[in-house]
């Protein structure tokens, strides 16, 4: 998608991913225009395609909501790394109690002293 998911762009998801890591790109945010802000989860089949296909970390965006969407994405999506923002600012989710969720769960996160 582009003009901030207002345009279909008619590229492969994949395709185009492995231009940017050719191109030099260091890290891809991947985030799901049909997921963003419906905190139904990450899609985690794109997420795992991308991850398989390059050799950069994969930023999974787009859709979080409970810790254990979170974990399911680090998971099976092959994420690098999840980005969620409305879970904290609407106040669903603190911040540490995810964080303790995840490192429970085996998913790497930095927690505070």
């Amino acid at each position: 998608m582009v003009r901030g998911g207002r345009e279909f762009a008619s590229l492969d998801a994949i395709a185009w991913s492995r231009k940017g890591v050719a191109s030099g790109i260091g890290e891809i945010l991947l985030t799901s225009v049909d997921r963003d802000g419906t905190q139904s989860g990450f899609d985690v089949e794109l997420t795992a395609a991308i991850s398989n296909a390059v050799t950069v970390p994969v930023i999974a965006s787009g859709g979080a909501r409970l810790p254990s969407i979170s974990s399911k994405s680090s998971r099976k999506g092959a994420a690098d790394a999840a980005l969620a923002a409305s879970i904290f600012h609407d106040s669903i989710q603190p911040i540490r109690a995810l964080k303790e969720f995840l490192a429970a769960q085996g998913v790497e996160v930095r927690l505070p002293c």
